[in-house]
């Protein structure tokens, strides 16, 4: 029988959210409905707020999230009632060209939820990512739930659901940083200090944060980051070659998502070294860089999508090595707030005071 629970919805570009009552289906073949216990409020839910995705309004937004399965539908097999999971938005096909060469990280088919949610009117809502958890249940793909040990703070592991997944898996999955490597972050918010936390686990040996506001610095510092540049008063490219011998890092993660950031990702890197673009553009961005430069510096220019990850490989990892006191995912986790906080939220996004606030139910 269908539910019906509170969740937080963009009616309309760039409208303030709202809370309001919408209708959760009972679960079909091959879905799941979850109960939400956290959800993270990311960068990406505020772009669907102001119309940067799509305009399929209204939104159900939320998708950085962690609960528990209270029920699935005919045909499922990864998970049952009373696991619990993180949410994830790449729930793959195992069919497509991709998967079936053995590289399902970048699968092209990724499946939602067949059914819809509601409005208590019947107008149909577009989850945020094909998941929308700023809600107290939601129906999803049972292949975009994660079983992981229960044990975990649901606050710390929703986060590997999106941006701490991002940034750790660009630094070690797309990024391939090894032992010894110097890494350079430019961009230190959630996923920035999420690939200082990546390179760390990985072994990097000199690890560079670059931001422009000092407080994302020193929260980079407490991550792992060996040193700090401020962009706002030094050149960031000069400081990087400077710290690394007058070469440039092996590894600059780019988390920022703007020509002039990629650009100094460009030059701060090392000859044959990598760059990888983590920070997401908008449409109208364009880049410009001398093909002989490109040419001539070699090495491998990458985009990195959800951190290359494979939720099923990855998540369960992750949270053993925070359960082992390995990785810090409490430090992401500024505030927790309340469903009717998410615009607030918003607005503290903007002036760079958090990493994350969480959501909790």
């Amino acid at each position: 029988m269908a539910q019906q629970v509170q969740g937080v919805i963009a009616r309309a570009k760039g409208a303030p959210v709202e809370i309001t009552t919408i209708t959760v289906p009972d679960p079909g073949p091959g879905e799941a409905v979850v109960e939400i216990q956290a959800c993270g409020v990311c960068h990406t839910d505020l772009h669907y707020r102001e119309g940067g995705i799509n305009d399929e309004f209204p939104f159900l937004l939320g998708h950085e999230a962690a609960g528990v399965v209270e029920s699935v539908g005919e045909g499922v097999a990864e998970v049952e009632p009373g696991d619990f999971v993180i949410l994830n938005w790449r729930a793959v096909c195992g069919q497509c060209r991709a998967c079936r060469r053995g590289r399902p990280e970048y699968c092209f088919s990724t499946h939602n939820a067949k059914q819809k949610m509601t409005l208590a009117d019947g107008t149909e809502l577009s989850p945020a990512l094909g998941i929308g958890a700023f809600a107290e249940k939601t129906l999803v793909a049972a292949g975009q739930c994660t079983k992981v040990d229960p044990s975990a703070s649901p606050a710390a592991a929703g986060l590997l659901g999106c941006g701490v997944m991002a940034g750790i898996g660009a630094a070690i999955n797309t990024g391939g940083v090894g032992r010894g490597d110097s890494v350079a972050v430019i961009g230190c918010g959630g996923v920035g200090n999420a690939s200082v936390v990546g390179a760390a686990l990985a072994g990097a040996a000199k690890i560079i944060a670059v931001d422009i506001d000092d407080k994302k610095l020193e929260t980079a510092r407490s991550l792992g980051a060996t040193h700090t540049v401020n962009s706002r008063s030094t050149d960031a490219v000069e400081a990087v070659r400077q710290l690394t011998g007058g070469f440039g890092a092996d590894v600059v993660i780019e988390a920022v998502g703007r020509p002039e950031t990629y650009q100094q990702a460009f030059y701060a890197r090392d000859l044959a070294g990598t760059v990888v673009l983590v920070g997401v553009p908008t449409p109208e961005m364009r880049l410009e860089l001398p093909l002989l430069d490109v040419f001539g510096r070699g090495g491998s220019l990458k985009s990195s999508w959800y951190g290359d990850c494979l939720p099923s490989r990855d998540f369960p990892m992750l949270i053993d090595l925070y359960l082992q006191g390995r990785l810090d995912l409490d430090a992401f986790v500024t505030e927790t707030i309340a469903l009717d906080d998410v615009e607030k939220a918003f607005e503290r996004m903007h002036h760079g005071d958090v990493l994350r606030s969480v959501v909790m139910f």
